[in-house]
């Protein structure tokens, strides 16, 4: 019987005094030349020292007092993965303010509503289409003085206009928050209902950056670890992560745009990545559909199989036989050093993160020379609660705790977290509050198992456990992670909640699906709606859900699907903004289309095709 809990102590003592501000005054200390940033410069990167970042930090936040920013004012912030949005982080930590993160993506009410809740008093937006979206609701947000605009230089202006303000003032306000006050407001994406404000302290990232730079010391503290970001800093995730690299002294880029994140790898060469497994799924699907336009799909598969099963071997610590070795060292030449060379040739490790990324993907990378450090963390955990780590990780769990952090199971298998990285409250929601938490645990609401040595497996959501009507759970994660990762398929959802079989909803994949077709000697410019109907598509949907169905018993495999003619986005309300699938509201949009599944009942052995 596996334990279920399992507790790691901080390997660094606790400092209750310090402040995020303090980590960058620890680093300019220490390593006031090391470039802690790059921007884009003509065709490279332009390096920004450490000591640098603090004076443009310092004369930002004279703009910030200046304009009159007290200590613990609420600001709010619209803008892309850049440069500048780390900067405008750590401006406002050090005129004492509290940053309101709101996603770009953001729809006007999402925008009042974040605003209007947290009682902020200034927004910062970055582009013309921000500012135009927080007009349409700036009439009902009285306590917003100012909005300036990152486009019409407002960095520039703001730290013209502090210029009269004196150092001592900065410092001053830089060392008045202590660990237990709050440092920023994050609220969450919102895959259930209205957005609610995460209270993270000080505490939190200081003392989780302090533990996660130890535990994962060959990632972030190797000499020259540098990372390209292009995850949305909004989140959590790439939140702490800019942290971290300040803390840890790792060099960072930023590419907002996804469809030059190529381009931006090869010129500027990470060490180590951060990304959600959809990224990883592209990277791979991209590589094959190109192998199979170049006449060479084949090969390609032939190499991703080999490595797959190398991989494996070496994790269960098997004999690799002679004849693989040799498949191995040959593909390693005709594909996998392609792949390593089109992600900058540099690339050691990547944390994954936000959703499971299967044994399959890892496995591959992992061949490839790219160890996948697979983790598991909510913005109530201030990003991890657990990571594989560099020393030792399995493919397939999200590893163990972090130092400073305890997981545990209830009785019903959910996971539970406590420790230096779990949030303060829920902003102006004590309700919420209670109801998270049993004691001093965070009630996660996710379903997991832990392996003999501590290492964390999430089985899916508590709350999307499928009960059909035969009384069978069906975790949907299981079913619809292998199905995502077919190339022409964009989203998948399982359904079937006390319906009498399970089926699925499938959206195709805009961006992949061209190729797909002239590799199969289709029109490459089909549209969804035909193609969601095209035997052939069907036919490949069908060969995804038969392959997912081999990892389930009978009573769980995928009966019937429907293709839709549409995709899911952001915009179209389905996808939060870092790309998890909002069950609930797709549950009740395609409420027809579920239905219309079991309007027949499903009598064969098989799995039929509607």
């Amino acid at each position: 019987m596996s334990a279920v809990q399992f507790e790691v102590p901080a390997i660094v003592p606790a400092d209750p005094s310090a402040n995020i501000a303090d980590l960058l005054e620890e680093r300019v200390k220490a390593t006031p030349d090391r470039p802690l940033f790059a921007v884009p410069e003509g065709s490279g990167w332009r390096d920004i020292a450490a000591s640098e970042f603090r004076r443009q930090v310092i004369a930002l936040a004279k703009g910030f007092v200046a304009s009159g920013i007290e200590p613990g004012d609420k600001v709010g912030f619209l803008a892309r993965t850049t440069y500048e949005w780390t900067l405008v982080d750590f401006a406002l930590f050090y005129a004492g303010a509290v940053m309101v993160p709101i996603y770009e993506t953001s729809s006007p009410s999402q925008i009042q509503w974040i605003l209007q809740d947290s009682g902020a008093v200034a927004l910062i937006v970055e582009s013309a289409d921000h500012a135009a979206r927080v007009d349409e609701v700036r009439g009902d947000l009285p306590l917003i003085r100012d909005v300036w605009q990152l486009g019409l230089g407002a960095i520039g202006k703001l730290s013209d206009a502090g210029s009269a303000v004196g150092d001592d003032e900065i410092e001053r306000r830089r060392g008045i928050a202590v660990g237990a006050d709050i440092a920023t407001l994050i609220y969450t994406s919102g895959s259930t209902g209205r957005p609610k404000g995460c209270v993270l302290t000080h505490s939190n990232f200081v003392e989780l950056s302090r533990n996660a730079a130890k535990a994962l010391d060959e990632v972030v503290q190797v000499p020259g670890s540098s990372t390209l970001l292009f995850i949305t800093t909004a989140h959590v995730f790439a939140r702490f992560i800019s942290i971290l690299n300040i803390h840890a002294g790792v060099k960072t880029g930023h590419q907002p745009d996804t469809k030059q994140l190529l381009p931006a790898l090869g010129s500027f060469k990470p060490t180590y990545l951060l990304a959600v497994p959809r990224v990883f799924e592209k990277v791979y699907n991209s590589a094959e559909q190109k192998a199979e336009a170049g006449g060479k799909g084949k090969i390609f598969r032939a190499a991703a199989h080999a490595a797959i099963e190398h991989s494996t071997l070496l994790q269960e610590g098997k004999r690799i036989p002679l004849a693989l070795k040799i498949k191995f060292a040959l593909f390693d030449k005709l594909v996998y050093s392609k792949l390593r060379n089109a992600m900058g040739g540099n690339v050691r490790y990547a944390v994954s993160g936000s959703a499971p990324l299967g044994p399959r993907l890892g496995h591959f990378f992992h061949s490839l020379g790219v160890t996948i450090l697979e983790g598991y963390g909510l913005t109530e955990t201030t990003a991890p609660a657990t990571v594989n780590l560099a020393k030792k990780s399995k493919i397939g769990t999200v590893g163990p705790a972090l130092p400073g952090v305890g997981v545990r199971l209830a009785e019903d298998g959910e996971v539970e977290v406590r420790g230096i990285n779990v949030f303060k409250e829920y902003w102006r929601n004590p309700e919420a509050t209670a109801a998270a938490f049993d004691g001093e645990w965070f009630k996660t609401g996710d379903v997991g198992s832990f392996d003999s040595e501590g290492f964390l497996t999430i089985t899916g959501r508590k709350k999307e456990i499928i009960v059909t009507a035969g009384g069978k759970n069906v975790a949907p994660a299981a079913l619809e992670d292998p199905i995502r990762a077919n190339p022409i398929v964009g989203q998948v959802v399982v359904v079937g909640d006390q319906k009498p079989f399970i089926a699925a909803l499938i959206t195709l994949d805009p961006e992949m699906l061209p190729t797909w077709l002239a590799n199969n000697n289709l029109p490459g410019d089909m549209s969804l709606a035909d193609a969601a109907a095209h035997a052939a598509v069907r036919a490949e949907v069908q060969r995804a859900i038969d392959e997912a169905n081999t990892h389930v018993s009978r009573a769980e495999s995928i009966r019937k699907f429907t293709i839709l003619p549409s995709e899911w986005t952001e915009a179209s309300g389905h996808l939060t903004p870092k790309m998890s699938i909002k069950r609930n509201v797709i549950m009740s949009d395609f409420s027809l289309q579920i239905e219309e599944l079991y309007s027949e009942p499903v009598n064969t052995t098989n799995v039929s095709i509607p």
